[in-house]
């Protein structure tokens, strides 16, 4: 089985923060930009019953398309926030995703930790 590439899973597992936004129309939504909406949808999406190689090969070629998409970051927080369960957003498959968001909630709750043991820690 085909893994994720820890680089590009490392990125995205970063706690969430604000994503910056390009110099564009604050009006204009982040999806108008995308390159996917020139793309066939199929690619992004699995039929059912899709064989699992034919399902990698298909996930690389989304990815592909979204490693030159100018709005790659802001499609990946989109569907980590929804969360979207289904398709390649933001360069990552649907288990990529799950993956970061598991790593979000435990960076956050270490991060909780720490800060009530420092808090003990001065109060003492």
């Amino acid at each position: 089985m085909l893994q994720p590439s820890p680089s590009s899973l490392q990125v995205a597992a970063v706690p969430s923060q604000r994503v910056p936004v390009r110099d564009r129309d604050q009006d204009v939504p982040w999806h108008t930009e995308a390159v996917c909406r020139r793309d066939e949808a199929g690619l992004f999406f699995a039929p059912s019953k899709e064989p699992t190689a034919a399902r990698l090969s298909r996930e690389e070629a989304a990815k592909r398309v979204c490693a030159r998409c100018p709005v790659m970051v802001e499609c990946r927080e989109h569907a980590l926030l929804q969360p979207e369960p289904y398709g390649v957003w933001g360069g990552l498959t649907a288990a990529e995703r799950r993956v970061v968001l598991a790593r979000r909630r435990r960076r956050e709750l270490e991060l909780k930790k720490a800060a009530s043991a420092s808090r003990v820690a001065a109060a003492s």
